[in-house]
């Protein structure tokens, strides 16, 4: 009975090895290679067919979709005619290294990616070799060095707070590990607190007290090497956090103030203009003005009315503002009233349009004739200036006429004196000794000056 039923197994198992070896075998030697990003690689992959010999094999490599529940993509499809298509997502950077004699269908890749990070799968199909392992799946592990991290604080870092410590690298493939080191502030390395968790690049710190500051290093590793990023926790107590709210009274306080000021300012311009005012209407500045006693600077000038001012008639002050409002009231309803009355009589009379050539053409002419009849003038009166010339210039000629006679009785004066000194004997100087009277005698004129003409 046991023997029967051993050959019965050994029978089972020889017809699974014959089924084995005369079957299709697709193989990939390794569930995983790991090269590093911007390599050029090779997947290798084998297959043995049933029949060492077949007129056409396809060879297809597949690469796992973006996303899940999407289909796989399609990197390339040989074919034993020696036709090869490439996807457009692979092209450029996707080549079969193939020996149908030898079962050879190896995947070459140039410049490798993050992007190439996912599982790959190699497909033999052969007419009728249906059978077997038809196709095996491998995956590819894009080697990236980690980036370096970035180290934040998220929370408020204040007495008896909680508070979370972030690190995360942006590339890095494998995925990195992060581990965070706290140090005091005299830079030794200290143990975390009791509560402090530390995962996947998170730190939580609880119920923060003074000796919770620090420096804090976060390291991000994975297979080709680490990065570090740090930051400085200071934890301040909550009276600090009054700053910010002190700030804000402080704003609005000088707001306050500056709305004060401006509304002072207004209020002293107003002021102004109703001082300026009442100086038009004829107030001086600093003055008001009661019916009997004028008030200056606030004080009551003691003067002397007609009737006579007592306690028991106290001044009473004008309000100059009504009378000028009134004054300003009636004095516009009468010039709206002149004005509404020349409107009127503008209505009254037609418009009359005046010819300003016509009157231009009279004026030009109405000047000429004055201008000629000037220029007459004028020469007429130039005719008369000639005239006076002509007289003046014969009664020049008369004043030399009595010129040369004066000048002969000169000559004769001088003779008649050298004739009354010879004879005389020296009386003659005597003679003129005594006073002289001047209307009597000629003036003398000097040698180098002309004589001057004696006026008839």
């Amino acid at each position: 009975m046991m023997a029967s039923q051993k050959g019965t197994f050994a029978g089972v198992l020889l017809c699974l090895v014959v089924s084995m070896t005369v079957a299709l075998q697709v193989s990939i030697p390794q569930r995983t290679y790991e090269f590093a990003r911007g390599d050029n690689i090779t997947i290798p992959c084998s297959f043995k067919p049933k029949n060492s010999i077949n007129k056409l094999v396809v060879i297809s490599w597949l690469a796992e979709a973006d996303k899940p529940g999407e289909p796989e993509v399609s990197v390339l499809t040989s074919y034993s005619t020696g036709e090869l298509d490439t996807s457009d997502r692979y092209e450029g950077r996707a080549s079969l290294e193939q020996d149908l004699a030898k079962g050879v269908a190896n995947l070459k890749l140039s410049s490798i990616g993050l992007q190439d990070n996912r599982l790959f799968e190699c497909r033999v199909a052969i007419p009728k070799d249906d059978e077997g392992q038809l196709a095996d799946t491998t995956r590819l592990v894009v080697l990236v060095a980690p980036s370096v991290p970035v180290c934040k604080i998220d929370g408020k870092a204040e007495y008896f707070q909680n508070i979370n410590l972030t690190c995360q690298s942006e590339e890095g493939s494998p995925l990195p590990t992060y581990k965070w080191q706290g140090y005091d502030v005299r830079n030794m390395p200290r143990a975390p607190a009791p509560r402090t968790t530390d995962k996947d690049g998170v730190l939580s710190l609880f119920n923060l007290t003074m000796e919770s500051s620090g420096y804090y290093v976060c390291t991000s590793t994975n297979k080709i090497r680490s990065a570090k990023c740090n930051l400085t926790l200071s934890v301040m107590p909550p009276s600090m956090a009054l700053g910010s709210t002190a700030g804000i009274i402080g704003g609005v306080v000088v707001g306050v103030l500056v709305l004060l000021i401006i509304l002072i300012y207004c209020c002293c311009c107003r002021k102004k203009k109703g001082k300026a005012e009442e100086y038009a209407m004829g107030v001086p500045e600093g003055e008001e003005f009661h019916d009997d006693k004028p008030v200056v600077n606030g004080e009551v000038r003691q003067t002397r009315s007609k009737e006579g001012d007592d306690e028991d008639h106290p001044p009473k002050i004008v309000d100059r503002r009504d009378q000028y409002k009134e004054r300003s009231e009636k004095d516009y309803d009468d010039r709206r009233s002149d004005y509404d009355d020349r409107r009127s009589d503008y209505g009254d009379r037609p418009p009359k349009i005046v010819d300003r050539r016509d009157q231009y053409k009279e004026r030009s002419e109405k000047d000429y004739d004055d201008r000629r009849s000037d220029y007459d003038d004028r020469r007429s009166d130039y005719g008369d200036r000639r005239s006076d010339y002509d007289d003046r210039r014969e009664r020049h000629d008369d004043r030399r006429d009595q010129d040369d006679r004066y000048s002969d009785r000169r000559d004769q004066y001088d003779r008649d004196r050298v004739y009354d000194e010879r004879s005389d004997g020296g009386r003659y100087s005597d003679r003129y000794d005594e006073p002289y009277d001047d209307r009597d005698r000629p003036p003398s004129v000097p040698a180098n000056k002309p004589a001057k003409p004696l006026l008839l």
